[in-house]
């Protein structure tokens, strides 16, 4: 009976956690502030906000994804950054969701060339409240700026 309850717990907990994936198109940053730190050339600290339409959207609880914005802080040393922020993702049906993530990021003549971001959700709105989970994002840059981002995770809702 033990090992029963065992295996009927973890396959319960196994199919609470629904995979997500999509693809982000993000702009350039819609604002963005550079301090330089002055100890040796191409070493700065910034901030940024950027927002990232889905052009593949990820589907949560039904419904899809529209947009995220991205409020970030990176540490620029070279042509590399490591980057913590905080996303926001609108739902098609205003619903949102709130998220924490860490990337690092490969710069090319200061825009960027690729990047790796782990995010984990902290929240949400609606449908979303109480969403829990993580997701993975590989990113690729374009000569103009932007950047595309495939992401792929997997998310939980409160019962």
């Amino acid at each position: 009976m033990f090992a029963f309850l065992i295996v009927f717990a973890l396959a319960a907990v196994a199919r609470a956690q629904t995979k997500i994936s999509g693809t982000l198109q993000c702009g350039k940053p819609d604002q963005q502030h550079a301090i330089d730190v002055g100890d040796r050339p191409n070493h700065s600290f910034v901030i940024s906000q950027t927002t990232c339409p889905w052009t593949k959207p990820l589907e949560i609880a039904g419904v899809q994804g529209k947009e995220d914005v991205y409020t970030e802080f990176s540490e620029v040393s070279g042509n590399r950054a490591r980057v913590q922020g905080y996303g926001i993702g609108t739902m098609t049906n205003g619903d949102k969701f709130y998220g924490r993530l860490q990337c690092s990021f490969v710069l090319k003549e200061g825009a960027t060339e690729s990047g790796e971001c782990t995010s984990t959700f902290v929240g949400g709105s609606g449908k979303l409240k109480g969403v829990k989970g993580t997701s993975k994002g590989k990113g690729k840059g374009a000569a103009d700026g932007t950047s595309t981002w495939e992401i792929e995770g997997e998310y939980e809702l409160p019962k």
